[in-house]
């Protein structure tokens, strides 16, 4: 077996440092069109043919599969690390790991998730069946990539940074999203570096055509970005809180602190800077946080009642929910991460409590088979999963909420609109991201999730970015990051919903049976041939 050549190596290289940068905070978002093109490349030349080809300008073969699997692999855990490498940080920080062991928890979890990479240039080079120049492999690359995303999502649960979240501020173009979702998205972007990949691999007499197409495609494509629409009317006004509470230990909080804490929030909650008296927010909305603020504190309750009954206006916080052993069909005490709705006569009226949550931040995965899980990080909780993605209802209007991690994955996002919702609303913690790129890849990812649905959404987070996102995924309205402060956000409610809205992904799930078919087709004319 001929071993892999140098060039190959340095195309997967280059590619890997070109998809980190499509994300922010470097926001190089035009390289999206050219970032997988050297992967592709790299995937269908990589072996000095044993014998002269017919075009001398074939040089090099496919890799065989496991080749191929190699070289897309190492692209994904360069990949991983260079846009999560902020998980190291994190969970030394907050996770009470020392440096070396969070470093290596870090290259295990680059090391699982690059598999993805690494199946899509396995499946890419059986497609490929050692052609020179395989058509077929070209043509299935767009439909395997999004199959792949589709199954980063469905099956490991973290679609971090999908390819079509970068192209999130190119408003025209984002609007495909709509319809089928961002991975309509990521479909557009693989289509054009595949072109400029096929340019550097069909003969040489049409390379240049290809290329100058491809380009030109991808020109087009980018232009939308500096198209502006006018901006959406507006005829309500929330009130976001910008908690900025330090992420501490339980300990530090003391009875004084905890006091001092909600009142300042009800203060600024009550007299935003910059109001008039006759201002009214509907809702006021606290983050998720790392307060200990349970629903089930009375001090805490009657703080929040005291504030919606003043304001004369709804409240949305964060806090963490109890049902109590009486409560359970399992008599045992749930703890929950939750949204709480409370009315402007102060009631406690319902409460969403999260879905899906994020492994070994609140709970540990495989706890009850494996004991010694919960021992690798010490700030692990112990969270239930809700089972409702219904809408909040406030006086007649439909909220959807759904806590920090879940606004990456676009299906369950879909659900809140799918049962009613007329207003998304995200209540996050991105405190512990610091400030890594992770705050901003999160807030392109919430915002994508906006244009899908076509619904107003309001972000409110402890240290930031707090923004009114319309429903073209545009920032109307932002707080300074790392500051206690409010925000008056404008926003509508509606009630159309998209074609992504009602039917999901069905775009997705298309590409993965159109690639199936085209791997089927590959072995039934091989064994033809045979």
């Amino acid at each position: 077996m001929r071993q892999i050549h140098s060039s190959a190596w340095i195309l997967i290289l280059f590619s890997a440092g070109l998809q980190t940068v499509i994300f922010p905070l470097p926001r190089l978002y035009i390289l999206s069109w050219v970032a997988l093109a050297p992967l592709l490349v790299a995937l269908l030349r990589a072996r000095k043919a044993a014998t002269l080809q017919l075009d001398a300008s074939v040089k090099l073969l496919p890799p065989t599969p496991g080749q191929a699997f190699l070289l897309a692999y190492i692209c994904g855990i360069l990949w991983y690390a260079g846009t999560c490498y902020w998980i190291a940080d994190t969970m030394h920080r907050y996770g009470g790991l020392s440096r070396p062991v969070a470093l290596v928890m870090l290259i295990l979890f680059c090391l699982y998730l690059a598999l993805y990479h690494g199946v899509f240039g396995f499946l890419l080079s059986l497609v490929a069946g050692g052609e020179a120049i395989s058509r077929r492999a070209l043509l299935a690359a767009p439909f395997l990539w999004v199959a792949v995303e589709l199954a980063r999502t469905r099956i490991t649960g973290f679609p971090w940074n999908l390819l079509g979240i970068a192209q999130v501020d190119n408003i025209p173009l984002a609007r495909v999203a709509a319809v089928t979702g961002v991975y309509g998205l990521s479909f557009e972007i693989m289509l054009v570096n595949t072109a400029i990949a096929a340019a550097f691999l069909v003969y040489r007499d049409k390379r240049k055509v290809l290329l100058a197409a491809a380009l030109g495609a991808a020109v087009v494509l980018q232009a939308g970005r500096w198209i502006t629409p006018p901006r959406l009317p507006t005829d309500r006004t929330a009130l976001l809180v910008q908690e900025n509470i330090p992420i501490l230990q339980a300990a530090d909080w003391t009875k004084d602190y905890f006091e001092g804490t909600l009142r300042d929030l009800t203060w600024i909650s009550l007299n935003p800077p910059g109001s008039s008296e006759t201002q009214h927010f509907d809702p006021i909305i606290w983050p998720e946080s790392p307060a200990p603020f349970y629903s089930g504190d009375p001090d805490f309750r009657q703080a929040v009642s005291n504030l919606a009954r003043e304001a004369h206006a709804w409240v949305i916080t964060g806090s963490i929910g109890v049902r109590n052993a009486s409560q359970s069909p399992e008599r045992e005490t749930h703890v929950y991460n939750s949204a709480a709705l409370i009315s402007p006569s102060g009631d406690w009226v319902s409460r969403y409590d999260k879905v899906h949550l994020v492994p070994f931040g609140e709970y540990v995965p495989f706890k009850n088979a494996l004991p010694f899980m919960d021992m690798l990080t010490k700030e692990v909780g112990d969270f239930q999963r809700g089972r409702s993605r219904a809408p909040l209802e406030a006086d007649g209007s439909k909220i959807g909420v759904f806590i920090c991690y879940e606004s990456i994955f676009p299906d369950e996002v879909r659900q809140f609109v799918a049962n009613g919702a007329q207003v998304l609303v995200n209540i996050s913690n991105d405190g512990w991201y610091g400030d890594s790129g992770a705050y901003a890849q999160h807030l392109s990812q919430t915002r994508m999730r906006a244009i899908e649905n076509g619904r107003w959404l309001l972000s409110d987070t402890n240290t930031g970015v707090t923004a009114s996102i319309d429903p073209y995924g545009r920032i109307v309205a932002r707080a300074e990051r790392k500051v206690r402060t409010v925000l008056e956000a404008p926003y509508a409610l509606t009630s159309v919903t998209t074609f992504y809205t009602r039917h999901g992904d069905w775009f997705a799930y298309l590409c993965a049976i159109i690639f199936v078919g085209a791997l089927l087709t590959r072995f039934t004319f091989q064994r033809k041939a045979k």
